[in-house]
């Protein structure tokens, strides 16, 4: 089984914590690694601070702020509202980041529309955790309640996927997301380059990534100069996947040959309903999907907005590890990165009809 360059550098973190200086040919041997791979990994990890190199043979720092490395030994806490699709790679992202530096995850999941964030934070205190990555349960439009007991926590915390309003308690809590309304941007900059004047927007409305990229294709149809259309609200009571297929069936006929669907589950029911209203993807219909979980396996392979989920997870657990080691005197981080955009087969090559 092929390992990952983190669990790689947290097994030479955790050989060298055990042995001392070690050599780094004894280094390679110990783990069953190339010697090549591990210089490459020693050189990163001593680029970070966490290993000092000397003559050809490796150790911990010997500043008492590096007597081990940031992280070892430490639990962290992390609040999702579900497992599997987007939060996996979140997830993963985060896992990783804390394995390189030999800390540990302990994950707490409170559903959708449970009302469960609190007590489920606070189970995640009794197991002694040293900091908390949370992703509250807060309606889509940002509002988010009752959000003084996250002023309260005993450790430090640091916002994933979300982002408190301006005048609540959490507002100057850290956060780590992924720029949905750029993500919305990408999608529909491709679509006009491929000469569609008007783009439909087909999408969720109950989650708080989904109440983004619906300001994105508002803000993003204004900028582009691009004809809005009615959104089709999948989640919209009694509507089912081939009701939102006859909606978009109705807007092609209105002359529109693009469609931006939220997300990968929708979008992959959609091109064999489509055919049913003689409707082929991409011949007649670009379409493009949000949130990349799935949509490579789609047939056609669907053109994608990628957040950057693994890496959201990453640079949310950095960043709680900095406040955990003595970040007390850092300005609060609210962090966005940007999403990409997987062109595959599903947007054709150029816009038809007076819509596109």
């Amino acid at each position: 089984m092929t390992i990952t360059a983190e669990e790689r550098r947290a097994r030479i973190l955790e050989v060298v914590r055990d042995l001392g200086t070690v050599r780094v040919v004894d280094l390679a041997g110990r783990i069953g690694l190339s010697a090549v791979t591990v210089r490459r990994d020693v050189a990163a990890l001593a680029d970070a601070g966490l290993l000092h190199r000397s003559h050809g043979a490796v150790s911990l720092p010997d500043s008492g702020a590096f007597a081990r490395p940031q992280g070892r030994d430490q639990v962290i806490g992390m609040l999702v509202p579900t497992v599997g699709s987007y939060f996996d790679e979140v997830i993963t992202g985060a896992r990783s980041a804390a394995a390189a530096v030999g800390a540990r995850l302990v994950l707490g999941i409170a559903p959708y529309d449970s009302a469960d964030d609190r007590a489920q934070v606070q189970r995640l205190l009794e197991s002694a955790v040293d900091g908390l990555l949370l992703t509250p349960n807060w309606r889509p439009d940002g509002r988010v309640g009752d959000g003084d007991w996250l002023r309260e926590l005993a450790v430090p915390a640091v916002l994933v996927e979300r982002r408190a309003a301006p005048d609540s308690a959490a507002a100057e809590l850290d956060s780590v997301g992924s720029d949905h309304r750029h993500g919305v941007l990408l999608a529909l900059r491709h679509l006009a380059s491929l000469g569609h004047r008007s783009v439909l927007l087909a999408a969720r409305d109950d989650t708080w990534t989904a109440h983004r990229v619906r300001l994105g294709y508002a803000e993003g149809m204004r900028m582009l100069g691009l004809e809005p259309q009615p959104v089709v609200d999948i989640r919209r009571p009694g509507l089912d996947a081939e009701e939102v297929a006859a909606a978009i069936a109705g807007a092609v006929a209105g002359g529109v040959r693009a469609v931006l669907v939220h997300n990968d589950q929708d979008a992959i029911q959609l091109p064999p309903l489509l055919r049913a209203h003689g409707l082929k993807v991409p011949d007649d219909l670009a379409l493009i999907s949000y949130d990349d979980v799935f949509a490579a396996l789609a047939a056609p392979p669907l053109t994608a907005v990628a957040p950057p989920k693994r890496a959201v997870g990453a640079a949310a657990l950095e960043l709680l590890l900095r406040r955990i080691g003595g970040g007390g005197s850092l300005p609060v981080h609210h962090l966005e990165l940007l999403p990409s955009l997987k062109v595959r087969t599903s947007c054709g090559g150029t816009g038809t009809g007076t819509g596109g």
